[in-house]
């Protein structure tokens, strides 16, 4: 019982340090520069040392995927829950006013990401990662959209499930960019509305 308890507060203290891990180093991601920053500054951030960073994480790009999987996972529960309300019936300018609504558009997030994108790009086998993460936003995207075939008409411009998702992501890196210049986010969840409204339902209306 004893060793079962010490190995409960042990797992719970491991657990802590890795969270406290990564909230110390996406803020000094972003104030400085994934490319910038080293594991010593991250420890310092975080107040551990090497060997608790160490025991949590191999390298950098390690903990980046950790802060990439944490965020993948919330963009892609924020887009299945707005997209979850509508029956077999996608109604899509509905469905993206709550996706727009509920995105997670956080411009630091924004500055950390596209620092490790720049990284990957030079990297085939961070790349290779990279893209496995963002998949699955694509994945969550394309499984609703896959449940509302036959009862919600999608433009044929856009191919299959699969193309549909690709460019729905698509728009949404396009605000995002944007968004890292003007800084103005309600502007961002604006555009984000009337691009995908119009991806969605362009050429889909019937004419009676």
């Amino acid at each position: 019982m004893a060793v079962q308890e010490t190995t409960k507060r042990v797992t719970k203290r491991r657990v802590r340090t890795r969270a406290n891990l990564l909230d110390a180093a996406f803020a000094v991601f972003a104030a400085k520069g994934f490319g910038r920053v080293s594991i010593e500054e991250v420890c310092e951030a975080a107040g551990y040392s090497r060997g608790a960073f160490y025991s949590n994480f191999d390298s950098l790009d390690e903990l980046f995927f950790a802060l990439y999987g944490q965020r993948a996972d919330l963009i892609a529960e924020q887009v299945a829950g707005a997209l979850a309300l509508d029956g077999p019936d996608l109604d899509v300018p509905a469905a993206v006013d709550r996706v727009a609504e509920v995105l997670l558009l956080d411009r630091d997030w924004l500055l950390v990401k596209t620092d490790f994108l720049v990284h990957a790009a030079r990297d085939p086998a961070v790349a290779r990662t990279l893209l496995e993460h963002r998949a699955r936003l694509r994945g969550a995207i394309a499984d609703r959209l896959a449940r509302a075939r036959g009862h919600t008409e999608l433009p044929a411009v856009l191919g299959d499930i699969d193309g549909a998702a690709h460019a729905v992501v698509a728009v949404y890196d396009g605000v995002t960019t944007q968004l890292l210049l003007d800084k103005d986010v309600e502007h961002a969840r604006a555009w984000l509305k009337q691009l995908l409204t119009a991806l969605l339902t362009a050429g889909s209306a019937t004419t009676p």
